[in-house]
């Protein structure tokens, strides 16, 4: 339990501070530390970041900073998404799902420092 609220801890700081979405961190948290399984430790994040969102929205909301049609444009296509990958990921091997995740991760921390 203390591992689970420390990861959520995390997740929340890094989430308002660097707008990253919570399963970059809570699913590799999950595996690495609390000892998840990977599909466990991928339908959590989006269960536990309801709270996460409405928080950081009230908050952005507050001091001006949210958009609401462009927030719209966004999760309405990412809403669709969801429900395609949560289909798929039943599909996968748990083994390649690890390294596509992976890769992803390793992808992006490419990307952000070269740019």
């Amino acid at each position: 339990m203390p591992k689970l609220i420390l990861i959520g801890l995390v997740a929340g700081l890094f989430s308002a501070l660097f707008g990253v979405g919570g399963g970059i961190l809570i699913v590799p948290l999950l595996i690495l530390a609390a000892g998840f399984l990977e599909r466990p430790a991928a339908a959590t994040p989006p269960a536990a970041l309801g709270g996460t969102a409405l928080t950081g929205t009230i908050t952005y909301a507050f001091h001006g900073h949210v958009d609401v049609g462009y927030a719209a444009l966004v999760g309405l296509p990412a809403a669709a998404g969801a429900i395609a990958g949560s289909t798929l990921q039943q599909r996968i091997h748990a083994r390649v799902l690890s390294f596509g995740f992976a890769a992803l991760l390793v992808g992006v921390a490419v990307w952000l420092l070269a740019g």
